[in-house]
């Protein structure tokens, strides 16, 4: 008996086969309670693509990793006394502070200094520098650490640290570092050095994979009173000093009792990926109380609150003179396309630097998509052109500061794990206006009245827009 003779009989069957599909699908996606064009978006792709939509779904869709409190607890369990009281600033900023501690846990605090490190090249000495100075402990977690010159020099000053008695901490995410192989590692476990891994394949994780979900975090904790975090990876692609196309990058050197929040962060990350939890109390030594108001702001998919998303929009919200913005990847949901559109249209200065080449291309034909409407608002626009701009940072008004890992796009936003710092001084406000200036001379306006993108290009703008939920 042939296909064809069998199909009549075949066809009510797989067509109840798909209904039942649907509709068991349609309920786990509906009980997520996402946006409503989300959630319409993945029924439809599902709907067409029954099989390799349920499988891209299950390992790219919307998740979230629910933390138990207990781990959290366990994590902060000896080290709440060490902590710094929380204390709201009594400035312009403290509307942002509350909205931030409320929304990460994560008290607004003090520092007695911070230092803008602009490229690789600055940040990678200053690094080394305080990694040589370095007495009792070092926490050190990034996203991508690279097996090049960048990444041996730092590799074997850790190695130097761990051989000289220094307790040595590296976590790694597994996705983004997963080109160090163990020949590479070899020197760094042989000196005792402790080496933990953010989300490591595991085959128990094919059932709720976490391929998808990220540690983009940059941070380096020494002794418990100097901290580093910002946008800059360890790997020579951002070395100006060795790779003259590097990356366009900036961090941030921080001391003070705003390092006690850092080490907090680091801890907390340590005991998610391996259970251990840290209680030295040498971890906490004194620490003096500064004039800048700084605060640490994780965040995840561990928690609903997409905490440096709305400090961010908040802080555009409260903006009176201006809000510059400088990100490698823009693809703005829809609070934040509001906020800057609405700054604009108050009458604000509201400027956007993002680079002309990306090393993405769907992101940037995502970004320009967003480009008209907020033109039409009066929302300037800068593509930066030497290089791939790779900053991460938020200036509003003089001295509101936001510097940090996350990029001002939705994987940052819900799906990656980021830290930023949130900063009100007026120093920090004139060094990131400086950088910023010298960004807009190295960049391109786009103008509202600029000749028309081909029908292709225009049409691959759109499409590219669609999977803005997941870029």
């Amino acid at each position: 008996m042939s296909l064809n003779d069998l199909w009549p009989e075949l066809k009510p069957v797989l067509l109840g086969v798909w209904i039942a599909y649907l509709l068991v699908l349609a309920g786990w996606i509906v009980l997520q309670k996402r946006e409503p064009i989300a959630t319409l978006s993945w029924l439809l792709s599902l709907a067409l693509l029954p099989v390799l939509g349920l499988v891209i779904y299950h390992f790219f869709g919307p998740q979230r990793i629910k933390r138990q409190s207990l781990r959290r607890s366990r994590a902060r369990r000896g080290i709440e006394e060490a902590l710094p009281p929380r204390a709201l600033p009594g400035d312009d900023c403290a509307t942002v502070a509350r909205l931030a501690q409320a929304s990460t846990g994560f008290a607004a605090s003090t520092a007695t200094r911070v230092d803008l490190l602009v490229g690789g090249k600055a940040t990678y000495a200053a690094l080394l520098e305080a990694i040589a100075a370095a007495t009792h402990h070092l926490h050190v977690e990034y996203y991508i650490f690279e097996p090049d010159r960048t990444g041996t020099l730092v590799r074997d000053a850790l190695v130097t640290k761990a051989r000289a008695g220094v307790r040595v901490r590296l976590l790694l995410d597994a996705m983004g570092s997963g080109r160090l192989s163990r020949r590479f590692l070899a020197p760094l476990v042989d000196a005792g050095v402790e080496i933990a891994w953010f989300h490591p394949m595991r085959v128990r994780w094919l059932w709720r994979p976490r391929l998808n979900l990220r540690n983009h975090r940059k941070l380096l904790v020494v002794d418990g009173c100097l901290a580093f975090t910002g946008g800059i990876n360890i790997t020579d692609d951002e070395n100006e000093g060795l790779n003259p196309d590097a990356f366009h990058d900036i961090h941030l050197r921080l001391e003070g009792e705003v390092v006690r929040w850092l080490q907090v962060a680091f801890l907390e990350d340590w005991h998610y990926a391996t259970k251990v939890a840290l209680r030295d109390q040498n971890l906490w030594p004194d620490l003096p109380k500064g004039e800048i108001h700084a605060q640490v702001l994780p965040a995840g998919p561990d928690t609903p609150w997409e905490a440096i998303h709305r400090v961010q929009v908040e802080a555009i919200h409260q903006a009176n003179r201006r809000v510059w913005l400088v990100t490698p990847y823009f693809v703005p949901g829809e609070a934040a396309r509001m906020a800057l559109a609405s700054a604009a249209l108050r009458g604000l200065e509201v400027r956007v630097i993002v680079p002309a080449r990306s090393d993405s291309r769907i992101v940037s034909a995502a970004a320009r998509s967003y480009y008209d409407d907020l033109l039409a608002a009066g929302v300037k626009i800068h593509e930066y052109g030497p290089r791939m701009l790779h900053s991460k940072a938020l200036l509003v008004d003089d001295e509101t500061c936001l510097v940090g890992s996350a990029n001002f796009d939705h994987r940052s936003f819900r799906l990656n794990f980021e830290l930023s710092l949130l900063v009100n001084d007026a120093v920090l406000g004139a060094a990131l206006e400086a950088e910023m200036l010298d960004d807009l001379s190295h960049s391109r306006e786009v103008k509202i009245d600029r000749p028309k993108p081909a029908f292709p290009q225009r049409l691959g703008e759109a499409c590219a827009r669609l999977l803005s939920p997941i870029l």
